[in-house]
């Protein structure tokens, strides 16, 4: 695949990227923008916490759905008319465009740049490109949150293993490295989250609490 084709991929991906929920939650249900409030992202986990699970909910599954549309479009867009889970193809086009809703999920550019730190989006293309890892990685993540409280905890686990992951099941060499760039930008992100962790101050999970003070 030629770079020319790789960049329509990541500008494909950008635009889906930019479809940003969290935001449009904010606007819609309360007629706020998501990043004044709680911890200044625009991300599932300050939406559940500022407005409630239910829209934290619906968020997490908008943006996973939108890595994994821009996943599919691109892969069969590129791929010759192929079907984009052959094993033999690399499943470059998809992985371009899912960097690409990563970087506009995070920089989206009607946003001044800021927007959320990516896991949702990130999963979406686990999914798309391995389901069979995206489920180990998601149960690994969703039963240390449980036990520790910590979303950012599961988050960092969730984006380390599943490269890993990706070698056990034999993914072509570009294919980690990509991945490997997600967690990269997931972990820097995070450097926040990761400071609080090992100081013993990151706040914990409340998911039955209906709406958290803003």
């Amino acid at each position: 695949m030629g770079i020319g084709v790789k960049i329509i991929c990541l500008f494909i991906g950008y635009a889906f990227g930019c479809i940003q929920t969290a935001y449009i939650t904010g606007r819609v249900a309360r007629d706020i923008d998501i990043r004044e409030h709680g911890s200044g992202n625009a991300g599932m986990t300050n939406v559940l916490r500022t407005i409630g699970r239910r829209a934290g909910i619906i968020v997490f599954f908008c943006d996973v759905l939108k890595a994994v549309l821009a996943f599919v479009i691109a892969s069969l867009i590129f791929n010759g008319g192929g079907s984009f889970f052959a094993e033999s193809l690399p499943l470059q086009p998809g992985l371009y465009a899912g960097l690409g809703v990563v970087l506009g999920h995070n920089f989206p550019f009607f946003l001044r740049f800021k927007g959320g730190k990516g896991i949702a989006a990130t999963l979406g293309v686990m999914l798309a490109l391995d389901w069979r890892a995206a489920v180990i990685v998601y149960v690994v993540a969703a039963i240390l949150i449980a036990i520790t409280k910590y979303i950012s905890l599961g988050s960092i686990t969730m984006v380390l293993l599943f490269p890993a992951l990706l070698l056990v099941f034999g993914h072509h060499i570009e294919t980690l490295v990509i991945m490997l760039i997600l967690a990269a930008m997931a972990i820097f992100l995070h450097r926040g989250n990761v400071q609080r962790l090992l100081a013993g101050t990151e706040r914990k999970l409340e998911l039955w609490r209906k709406k958290a003070k803003e």
